[in-house]
């Protein structure tokens, strides 16, 4: 990394979205406790200030800048975008956290669901990415990070409208990194594995949500936090698979489709008595 890329990362301007829960908030925190300038945005603006304005000592208000925006409306991203520059004095990092999942089989789910995965999931990043990359390109700097899903690599039945969805953000990022890497503003997706937040609380007791289960274990929105703090923002990789064995399980679907007609049965057998027992833990009041 060249001098200039670290004494940049001393003290950044970063836009967030999809900080009123999970992977948004817990990563605006670390980053304004590093001193970090931050500007935080969701849908969901009354659930973000309410959990700043609880923890004042971790939303510093001379560095948390909190907005509602809906991702998916391309004319709010302009709004918002223009007043983070404006505040930040320009935004150095934009991540794109926002995301939706509500599990479905193919048969089943209802036409709106369509519509709420790729609205929230792919526009949502997509106008996002557009919006930081005219300021940034003006700029001839900036870093754009966008979370995926190892659901993009290899797809997963029961979440197919979701998978679809972050297949598409895969797609799309790296693309969008041949063209403005080049250009100095770098591109990088995030694709990890099923980590503890309200999405993941929510799949619990969908039978369709089995795999997402089939881990050994479920990522920590901390370790997310640090994988993007530590190796991220400053490597700028093109891609980051969270964790390394969950995401070559996912290549190998990916390079050999076949193989996931007969892994799905073990898959799902071993999600479901996974799902039951975070339902056993959750009646026994077990966090």
């Amino acid at each position: 990394m060249t001098l200039q890329r670290i004494i940049a990362l001393v003290v950044a301007g970063v836009l967030l979205t999809g900080c009123a829960s999970g992977i948004g908030r817990h990563l605006a925190e670390v980053l304004l406790a590093a001193g970090h300038h931050v500007f935080a945005t969701d849908l969901d603006e009354p659930a973000l200030r309410a959990h700043a304005a609880a923890n004042p000592a971790a939303w510093p208000p001379d560095r948390a800048h909190l907005r509602r925006l809906d991702v998916t409306q391309s004319s709010a991203w302009a709004l918002v975008f223009a007043e983070a520059e404006r505040t930040l004095g320009h935004v150095d990092v934009l991540i794109n956290i926002a995301g939706y999942l509500l599990p479905g089989f193919v048969g089943d789910f209802d036409p709106e669901s369509v519509h709420r995965h790729l609205d929230v999931n792919t526009k949502g990043v997509i106008f996002g990415t557009h919006t930081a990359a005219r300021h940034m390109l003006a700029r001839g700097d900036g870093h754009i990070i966008n979370i995926a899903s190892l659901a993009a690599l290899a797809p997963v039945p029961g979440i197919a409208l979701y998978s679809a969805s972050k297949y598409a953000v895969r797609a799309f990022s790296l693309a969008a990194a041949q063209e403005l890497r080049p250009r100095g503003v770098a591109v990088s997706v995030v694709c990890p594995d099923a980590v503890q937040t309200p999405m993941l609380d929510l799949q619990v007791d969908y039978r369709e949500a089995a795999i997402t289960f089939s881990g050994a274990r479920v990522l920590t929105v901390a370790a997310v936090a640090e994988a993007i703090v530590q190796r991220v923002l400053p490597g700028r990789p093109l891609e980051l698979h969270l964790p390394r064995s969950r995401a070559l399980l996912a290549h190998i679907a990916n390079l050999f489709p076949a193989t996931a007609l007969w892994l799905r049965p073990l898959l799902e057998r071993r999600g479901r008595a996974r799902q039951q027992q975070r339902q056993n833990d959750r009646g026994h009041g077990h966090s």
